[in-house]
């Protein structure tokens, strides 16, 4: 008769602590700090009590990996580049077929494999106007490819994130090697 009461006493005591559990909210916390944390402004006063900002870089500092280009990004400066930006690569060192595949990647999907402006996108009529890499009014060259690569141009965005400086040139020349073809 004793165990029948405290078998009774433990199934009043878990049948009133379960009726009150609800799915929907967050029920007893034992340790509140571990399920609302205290958020903090990334540079505010808890961060830098004394006032301080973020570290700015050293002027003249440069990015690891990154080498800097100093042609600006305007109009005079594609002219610039245009005008005087050759490739740093030898003649030797070209790798057209390494440049094929990152032409496809990139650039492909709206210039067209064959770089005359049928692209997919081109045909399913999401981007309109993509001139062919022979048409004579544009004379595109090695400066003027590069700069359009590093800076976009038009409704083109950069490829500088997605390219090294070395993987820029070796479409450039990949380009300037579908241009020869499309003129033939």
């Amino acid at each position: 008769m004793k165990n029948l009461k405290h078998i009774g006493l433990v199934a009043v005591l878990l049948l009133s602590v379960t009726s009150c559990f609800n799915k929907s909210e967050p029920n007893y916390q034992f340790m509140p700090n571990m399920y609302e944390s205290e958020g903090y402004e990334t540079y505010g006063e808890a961060a830098f009590p004394d006032g301080m900002a973020a570290q700015l870089p050293a002027d003249g500092s440069v990015a690891r990996g990154h080498i800097p280009f100093d042609i600006e990004n305007s109009t005079e400066g594609y002219e610039l580049a245009k005008a005087t930006l050759m490739s740093p690569i030898d003649s030797m060192h070209v790798d057209l077929d390494r440049g094929k595949e990152l032409y496809d990647i990139y650039c492909g999907i709206c210039h067209g494999n064959k770089g005359d402006g049928q692209g997919n996108l081109v045909k399913r009529e999401k981007i309109l106007g993509i001139p062919s890499f022979d048409d004579a009014g544009r004379a595109i060259n090695q400066g003027s490819i590069y700069h359009t690569i590093y800076y976009g141009k038009n409704a083109m965005g950069s490829y500088a994130n997605q390219l090294k400086e070395e993987e820029r040139w070796q479409v450039v020349s990949y380009v300037l090697k579908l241009k020869g073809d499309l003129e033939k």
